[in-house]
């Protein structure tokens, strides 16, 4: 039924109602091809414009990107040789610590062993001293012993001291002889 109708419609109007009328296609083609001329000489300049600035944009910053990661390598690369130098370093400071320290101890252990050798002769020249004192002490005393019992055997007091004295000494001298002999 409804191609009836159409058909019926379609005799009654001279022309078809799927297609416009002229003078609706004229205008629309002279409104289009205004519109198009104004989207032409001022959108699609601003449109590419705002595209060549993004673009350069994106561009300068893809660059910047790349400026900043050699920078960044580059301090990277300095960081690195700074902290072999400061490695080197370190290890020259410590085996100068350590030749130091030998050093060191080199110079005690020869002020020791100087101070051990002066301590010990002034203790033998000490004992050397006390040695020769008691001796003459000694000798004092066995001299007076030997003159009291030369006396009291001999039955005469020796009251001479040269005399005395000399027969202290060879009776001393005998002893030492004697202890040497001995030994």
């Amino acid at each position: 039924m409804l191609n009836a109708l159409v058909t019926l419609a379609a005799e009654e109007a001279e022309h078809n109602p799927l297609l416009p009328a002229m003078y609706d296609i004229v205008w629309s083609a002279v409104c289009f091809v205004i519109i198009l001329l104004v989207a032409w000489k001022v959108a699609l300049p601003n449109v590419a414009k705002m595209l060549d600035e993004r673009s350069a944009a994106i561009e300068g910053n893809i660059a910047k990107a790349d400026e900043a990661q050699k920078q960044a390598e580059a301090a990277l690369e300095e960081y690195t040789r700074q902290l072999a130098e400061a490695r080197a370093e370190a290890g020259q400071i410590r085996e100068s610590a350590r030749e130091d320290g030998k050093k060191i101890i080199a110079e005690a252990k020869e002020t020791a062993t100087v101070e051990a050798a002066r301590i010990t002769a002034a203790a033998q020249a000490q004992i050397e001293a006390e040695r020769q004192s008691t001796l003459v002490a000694l000798r004092s005393e066995v001299g007076t012993l030997a003159i009291d019992l030369a006396g009291s055997v001999v039955g005469e007091t020796l009251s001479d001291d040269a005399r005395a004295t000399a027969v202290v000494d060879r009776f001393l001298a005998d002893l030492e002889a004697s202890e040497k002999a001995a030994k």
